[in-house]
């Protein structure tokens, strides 16, 4: 397998080729986690993986609670489908809160103070009282706790990883909390060796042809943690050593992939490798990937990025403005893609 048999390969396991996933809930179930900081842009990035899929029909998904969006992995934003919430936090979590403890300790943010406004929000969004983070914040500065200086950010990622609060639906076009327990129904606990090896699998039949480094980066687990998880499952998965890396996938129907794609920023087939150089040429990676770590919305053709996108609303008509790395591209399957994407849009 070379390098561009891994890109295809890809674009089938992520289900942005030949989807046959219905719902957002079974889009991010089946990817495991859907990184989400930009949230327009992930909504476009579940709703691509679905046939004619529209953003009203994400935003419904939203609203009922099958996807919600929380801090779960590296730490950042993820989409997680509600039925795998509570597992997977219960595994990455307590790395993540390794992660982001030496900063709390620089906010001044000590244990009692993040559970005195745990408990905090916990009253305040009883009874699904969903509140935008502003409102949150004032309730906690009533308190007696300062919000300022990053600590909101923290304090409310603390009360995400303890599973107590996650985004409720959105309200006049403004991102709400809710409580966890009030929006997510209670699921079946998994002992550790249980979830590390569901997570694998997920990663591995969701994103092969991947690596362990891959599978680490992509969940945030220690090396050593990614290793056993694959141990676990690797039976399930053809393996094949490519360039002296050992990759992990599923087999694939042999069907042509001739295809373009305008995939959102941090769309999963970019973010979620270790290695990107199936898809992304070495000298075009800071056209693609900005230095502060900004990915891009990218133009994705056969697998390859070939260029990057953007929205722009010009005589109130939105737009895509494309701009290629080496000569432009034009064919039927670019204007497919873009009126995909404005579809979505538009309903």
């Amino acid at each position: 397998m070379q390098p561009i048999n891994i890109a295809t390969h890809r674009l089938l396991s992520q289900k942005i080729f030949n989807s046959d996933l219905l719902t957002p809930a079974e889009v991010v179930s089946h990817l495991g986690a859907v990184q989400a900081q930009d949230y327009t842009m992930s909504k476009w990035g579940i709703g691509l993986r679905i046939p004619q899929a529209t953003d009203s029909q994400v935003e419904q998904a939203i609203k009922e609670g099958q996807i919600v969006r929380t801090h779960i992995m590296r730490p950042t934003w993820h989409w997680v489908a509600a039925q795998d919430l509570r597992w997977i936090m219960a595994l990455t979590a307590p790395h993540v809160q390794q992660l982001v403890a030496s900063m709390n300790r620089k906010l001044a943010l000590d244990d009692q103070t993040l559970q005195k406004a745990s408990e905090v929000m916990a009253t305040a969004l009883a009874g699904h009282n969903y509140l935008t983070r502003s409102e949150l914040m004032a309730q906690i500065e009533q308190a007696g706790i300062i919000t300022s200086d990053l600590r909101a950010a923290h304090l409310t990622a603390y009360a995400e990883l303890n599973c107590l609060i996650c985004n409720g639906p959105t309200r006049d076009k403004q991102i709400t909390y809710a409580l966890v327990d009030e929006r997510i129904p209670a699921t079946q606990p998994l002992s550790r060796e249980e979830a590390l090896g569901k997570l694998a699998l997920k990663y591995f039949t969701s994103h092969g042809p991947a690596t362990v480094q891959d599978f680490a980066w992509w969940s945030g687990l220690k090396i050593t943690d990614a290793r056993k998880a694959v141990a676990l499952v690797q039976s399930n998965f053809i393996n094949e050593k490519i360039n002296d890396q050992l990759y992990y996938f599923l087999n694939s129907p042999s069907i042509s992939t001739h295809s373009v794609h305008l995939l959102p920023a941090f769309d999963e087939f970019m973010v979620s490798y270790k290695d990107r150089t199936a898809s992304l040429s070495p000298n075009k990676h800071q056209e693609a990937i900005t230095g502060n770590g900004i990915f891009k919305p990218i133009i994705v053709v056969d697998g390859k990025v070939t260029g990057i996108w953007k929205k722009v609303i010009s005589q109130k008509q939105t737009k895509v403005q494309t701009s290629f790395f080496d000569t432009h591209f034009e064919s039927g399957l670019l204007e497919k893609a873009l009126k995909e994407y404005i579809h979505f849009l538009e309903n």
